[in-house]
């Protein structure tokens, strides 16, 4: 098959949905499949040698709606090249463009929200919300006329029908995933030690996300204060791009608590120190408010580290019946108690969970048997 996924930016800093269509571009190939990305990136914002397949940069886009109507032109003249097209993410100038072209040339388009249905934004940002309720009867054109919205999750799938009226769509749930890591396990872990040596020879927690108000950083930086005294050795390493220029606050509320010695920022990594860092932290921890799916949290699962989540990632009822880890609520009280019960799990049963965490993985997020149902929703 010919597949076509668009998307708002290519860029990798922007996180999860792109990660996914990267993975599964690669996969898509492997198994003798045509996969394009088409995004609405200046193009010289876009790297193609950091993808499997090519890349169509159609921008400059203009404003956070990402306006482009020059990328009709190219979606017009494109899509009947393409047996199937699919709109990664909502609320952008992308999705209205797919569904005008694909709707023309009688190509079948699916829509994959990536949690953006989710009402918790709704509360979090009620302005945007309002925007949101003007605008929904386009938005929903999208959706409705979609041959499938394809939810990563059944904890999506529901949510989702609680965010907006009317909501009337073809709904389908799809396995979501990653890739294994590749490389040696001993050297990644040493790339890590050799850029973060104060975090070389003593225990960490890892976050690895945006820095951001969603993903509960403050949180995690008060519950960590409260949970660990002084005299354990344990760090917390936070790791990832400061996208809305958060980082300075927060490395003042670290000072505040006393935890300057004991956090360390590393920015956002890749490569072999990425993988490094969760081969070599005790835990991932990801305290968010909102996650629809949490790539991060199953790349940690497949290097075999418990994870430490809240309710609002998607995924932890997933989490919680495997035994992958641990689970509680993403408020103060809530994070505070997942980080001393993680203190208390003895080292014995923070093994058993490693494992049962990688297996977790291999049985519902690895990104082959991923794609294959994500192949089966589109061809059917």
């Amino acid at each position: 098959m010919r597949l076509l996924h668009v998307i708002a930016s290519a860029r990798l800093e922007h996180g999860g949905p792109i990660e996914g269509v990267r993975q599964r571009a690669r996969v898509l190939r492997e198994l003798g499949h045509e996969p394009e990305i088409a995004c609405l990136d200046d193009p010289a914002d876009v790297r193609p040698d950091q993808f499997p397949c090519p890349v169509h940069a159609l921008g400059p886009a203009k404003g956070s709606y990402q306006w482009c109507p020059a990328a009709l032109e190219w979606l017009r003249a494109n899509v009947r090249r393409f047996d199937a097209v699919t709109v990664h993410g909502l609320w952008q100038h992308h999705g209205v463009l797919c569904r005008k072209a694909a709707l023309e040339a009688e190509v079948p388009y699916f829509v994959f929200p990536h949690g953006m249905l989710d009402p918790w934004f709704n509360r979090a940002y009620p302005l945007k919300a309002l925007k949101k309720r003007l605008y929904w009867p386009i938005e929903h054109r999208v959706l409705r006329d979609a041959k499938a919205v394809l939810f990563t999750c059944e904890e999506e799938r529901l949510l989702a029908r609680k965010s907006f009226r009317p909501y009337r769509v073809r709904e389908r749930v799809v396995r979501y995933g990653t890739a294994e890591p590749e490389g040696d396990p001993d050297e990644q872990r040493a790339a890590f030690a050799r850029a973060f040596p104060q975090l070389a020879e003593r225990p960490f927690l890892l976050f690895l996300s945006r820095i951001h108000p969603k993903k509960g950083c403050a949180l995690l930086l008060r519950a960590f204060a409260e949970s660990y005294p002084a005299e354990d050795p344990t760090a917390l390493a936070m790791a990832g791009p400061d996208q809305v220029g958060w980082r300075g606050e927060l490395e003042r509320l670290a000072r505040t608590l006393g935890l300057q010695e004991r956090v360390v920022w590393t920015d956002m990594l890749t490569g072999d120190a990425k993988w490094g860092a969760f081969r070599g932290c005790e835990a991932f921890v990801l305290p968010s408010h909102q996650e629809n799916f949490g790539i991060a949290v199953a790349e940690a699962m497949a290097c075999g580290r418990p994870v430490l989540i809240t309710r609002r990632v998607n995924i932890w009822r997933e989490v919680e019946q495997d035994g992958a880890g641990l689970v509680d609520e993403d408020t103060p009280q809530g994070i505070a108690a997942l980080l001393r019960r993680w203190r208390s799990v003895p080292s014995a049963e923070r093994l058993r969970m490693g494992e049962r965490a990688r297996e977790c993985f291999l049985n519902r997020f690895e990104i082959r048997a991923a794609t294959l149902d994500f192949l089966a929703a589109v061809s059917s």
